[in-house]
């Protein structure tokens, strides 16, 4: 099989045109329609939907894509490891984080980390809610994600590395010496929370439905730069894993954290990768250090 194929198809699907994928390509439209038909000769299927509108991938097709996905990303780092096999670990990795978690915390850590002790490898840090990227995992567009344990999907190996309660965080002055607080009284302040979608939204939202309380919600956000934005301004409260309160503490000196009791509420975090898609060299290196680094960080929490 000629790569050049697969990567000619994956091509056409990503812009959704033989025409445009031509161009992009620097192939004749005739050669490039010659290398689909082959491919769809091969496999013994339709691979694509033509229409006027351009081209979809057939069941078939899209099988065929991601599978095109994972082999093209492996060849390409098979060139890296080769051409770098004798200069060290080096090479591309991709890591996943979820939003408003402790992978927001320790990300700017993990970079200088990795820089210090492997030079040679370049991480790309997507941070978007888990379930877009459990997609990507799937798709083998990313290697590895620390994200909140879905509790298991098809295709991803999940390793769990960390358990947190969650705290609520305000401007709000609170009585002097206290560190906790019932729901109840978190629900009695305007809230700014992430969507529905979130592990942390999720959590929140059995908990209250369990108490028999509503919360008055006035913003939703997984962006951490917009939610600390929005405190600061006296919009809202919220509420966030211990880390990531800590963080939100630490980028604003007015706020401040408390453990949320009665319900105690809890997510679990978890490194994720592919169950088919085999570790490169640098990206096994980026997952150990990775759980080293949030069991260092475990460890300075509880001291």
């Amino acid at each position: 099989m000629d790569t050049r194929r697969l990567n000619a198809f994956v091509k056409i699907v990503d812009i959704g045109s033989i025409t445009r994928a031509s161009t992009v390509l620097h192939i004749a439209q005739p050669a490039l329609s010659q290398q689909i038909a082959a491919l769809e000769s091969h496999f013994g299927k339709p691979l694509l939907i033509r229409s006027k509108r351009g081209v979809v991938p057939t069941e078939a097709g899209k099988i065929l894509y991601r599978h095109c996905q994972m082999i093209l990303k492996q060849m390409d780092q098979a060139q890296l490891d080769i051409l770098s096999s004798e200069r060290g670990i080096s090479g591309f990795v991709s890591v996943g984080l979820a939003p408003l978690s402790v992978g927001s915390f320790v990300a700017t850590r993990f970079v200088m980390v990795l820089k210090e002790e492997h030079p040679g490898i370049i991480l790309h840090i997507n941070e978007t809610v888990g379930g877009i990227i459990s997609e990507m995992m799937l798709a083998g567009k990313m290697d590895i994600a620390l994200i909140y344990d879905p509790g298991g999907v098809p295709g991803l190996m999940f390793e769990p590395v960390q358990s947190e309660e969650l705290y609520f965080v305000t401007t709000k002055a609170l009585k002097e010496g206290v560190r906790e607080v019932f729901l109840e009284d978190v629900v009695a302040n305007p809230l700014i929370l992430p969507s529905g979608i979130h592990t942390i939204r999720q959590v929140i939202d059995i908990a209250l439905n369990r108490s028999d309380l509503e919360a008055e919600v006035v913003m939703q956000t997984e962006s951490i730069s917009l939610l600390a934005g929005a405190i600061a301004e006296g919009l809202g409260s919220t509420i966030l894993p211990r880390s990531a309160a800590l963080a939100m503490c630490r980028r604003l000196p007015e706020a401040r954290r408390y453990r949320v009791l009665k319900p105690n509420m809890s997510v679990n975090m978890a490194i994720c990768v592919s169950k088919q898609l085999p570790l490169s060299e640098p990206a096994m290196v980026v997952k150990a250090r990775l759980a080293e680094l949030l069991e260092e960080i475990a460890n300075e929490d509880s001291m």
